[in-house]
């Protein structure tokens, strides 16, 4: 199971909100709504994220062996 964890860590480490990725870096609303939600992300939103964010994928999910 992917989980999107590292993603909230690393936003709480970066000092940035989901607002500023919504509206100052243009993520959608839906975006942010799939991973609160656990739903898969394509990898092109996983690219642009980890430029955004100026981290690795690792810092944005991780995976949990159920």
């Amino acid at each position: 199971m992917i989980s999107y964890k590292p993603f909230y860590n690393t936003l709480f480490k970066k000092g940035i909100t989901e607002y500023n990725l919504i509206f100052k870096q243009g993520f959608s609303a839906n975006t942010l709504h799939r991973i609160k939600k656990g739903e898969a992300i394509s990898t092109k939103t996983l690219d642009a994220l980890c430029y955004a964010l100026d981290c690795k994928v690792e810092d944005i999910i991780e995976f949990v062996k159920e």
